[in-house]
């Protein structure tokens, strides 16, 4: 299989709120939008919402996105914490701390549901070092 592009869409119950915390806090540019349906872009990345009620999607599915987290690995978690939390006023599902297996991070939520984990790498502990695959 030769893939050109990989991306989640995140079921929503709405799609505008969405979008405006993934291109306003994000950085996310729109390169589609429909009431039902936005795609978003920030350089090689990309994320799509979609209204759970739209019937493209099979009627068993037709419910908001549960359960998902997605990373934002960033130079400079700390920065993002002050941004995010202290002058955005995103309230902090997990605060900020660092986890032995090797990040600093904190997580926030979107209008949705959705958690997203900001993190910067950080040396793992000598627990975790040996677990990480040779690069």
């Amino acid at each position: 299989m030769e893939l050109s592009s990989v991306y989640p869409v995140v079921c929503t119950a709405d799609v505008a709120a969405s979008k405006d915390f993934y291109v306003r806090l994000f950085g996310y540019e729109v390169t589609f939008e429909a009431d039902w349906y936005v795609s978003l872009r920030r350089g090689p990345y990309e994320l799509a919402l979609l209204d759970h009620r739209h019937p493209t999607l099979p009627a068993a599915y037709r419910r908001p996105v549960a359960g998902l987290l997605i990373n934002f690995e960033v130079a400079d978690v700390d920065a993002e914490w002050e941004r995010l939390v202290v002058r955005e006023g995103l309230t902090p599902e997990l605060t900020l701390r660092d986890e032995p297996f090797g990040q600093r991070h904190f997580i926030v939520a979107d209008p949705g549901g959705v958690l997203v984990d900001v993190i910067t790498p950080i040396p793992p502990s000598q627990e975790y070092a040996a677990q990480f695959a040779a690069q």
